[in-house]
């Protein structure tokens, strides 16, 4: 009997040395911070629809706190540094938003780089994995993208030719960018996103250079009343996306929920993302449209006049970063192959 006993005793401390079938499937909570707002279309057709995926994927056991519009603190250029540090898990931002600080990927900011979204997130992707490796060494990178085509959007005046942007204070988002306004003959002035609506508001600028699907965040279809666009497949410009991880945090996830984020990252996610993004084109111009806003299309003798304007930025990028200690050209013509590769 007293055997009996002991024996059902030992059983029932084995069962509760046991885990439960809960604790076996472990679930993991990520924040994931970012400066974009929530009625952005980057917000709820990119970062909320990939969120929803990997949710998805893993059957729940990944779970996303949701931070939009710096709800954590910090301004946009603490981003990166957010998700190295660990004070949040994941965050999509603009390697931009801190010049100098990652040289290699502002080849695809230079000016008429870009065909199509899509392509040169591919690139980009494979561009950061083949000649930048350690550029974002200190975070597990997830994707990277661009945006759609970025062109001006005008508070008053027309911009019909490069000669119209002399003296015109003229918004840009990065270094590279805003070296190319200057180079086009207006005055650049360097702003995050958050800060167009006040400013062109205010009359502090201008103008601003952003993609369609950006317009209706900062409410540039009711703040401009022109907007002067480039042929189908000639982008003025375009911006340069990470979308990081802290590595601790990655490494702490069990192999299967390793696999889950790991399905939901690399050149097919990359691509997404600038696809994604280049669509929110189409309904964002319908707005300024609908509103009977002034839209200026450059003839081809105009692009072109731009093209040769801009020409002297790609020179300078060569020559800065070869004196850091790269090889510029290699660089440069990496990231143009890569894009036509991806493009046809």
């Amino acid at each position: 009997m007293q055997r009996r006993l002991m024996l059902a005793l030992a059983a029932l401390t084995a069962l509760g040395a046991m885990p439960t079938a809960a604790n076996a499937q472990q679930t993991v909570t990520l924040k994931f911070h970012t400066f974009m707002t929530p009625p952005s279309a980057v917000w709820r057709t990119m970062h909320t629809a990939w969120m929803d995926k990997v949710e998805k994927d893993a059957g729940g056991r990944i779970k996303f706190e949701r931070y939009p519009a710096m709800q954590l603190g910090g301004t946009p250029a603490n981003l990166y540094d957010q998700a190295k540090d660990g004070v949040v898990d994941v965050v999509w931002t603009l390697p931009g938003n801190t010049p100098g600080r990652f040289p290699r990927v502002e080849v695809f900011e230079l000016p008429f780089m870009m065909t199509n979204a899509e392509a040169a997130s591919k690139a980009y992707w494979e561009y950061v994995n083949t000649v930048a490796k350690d550029e974002f060494k200190d975070v597990h990178l997830i994707a990277v993208n661009v945006h759609g085509p970025g062109f001006f959007h005008s508070r008053d005046k027309t911009i019909r030719s490069v000669a119209d942007l002399k003296g015109m204070k003229v918004r840009g988002p990065t270094r590279q960018i805003t070296k190319m306004l200057g180079a086009l003959g207006a005055t650049p002035v360097g702003m995050p996103l958050p800060q167009i609506s006040d400013a062109i508001s205010k009359g502090v600028i201008d103008a601003a250079v952003v993609p369609w699907e950006v317009v209706p965040a900062v409410k540039l279809e009711e703040l401009a009343k022109s907007h002067s666009e480039f042929p189908p497949g000639v982008s003025l410009y375009t911006t340069t996306f990470v979308m990081a991880m802290n590595k601790a945090k990655y490494d702490s996830l069990p192999a299967d929920l390793k696999k889950v984020i790991d399905a939901n990252s690399g050149l097919e996610t990359s691509g997404w993302l600038g696809r994604t993004q280049q669509a929110n084109d189409v309904p964002a111009r319908k707005l300024a449209v609908d509103r009977k806003n002034a839209i200026h299309t450059f003839t081809a003798q105009d692009t072109e006049a731009f093209r040769k304007a801009a020409d002297l930025v790609d020179d300078e990028w060569v020559k800065e970063i070869s004196g850091k200690g790269f090889n510029g050209k290699m660089l440069l013509d990496s990231a143009k192959a890569l894009i036509q590769k991806h493009t046809k």
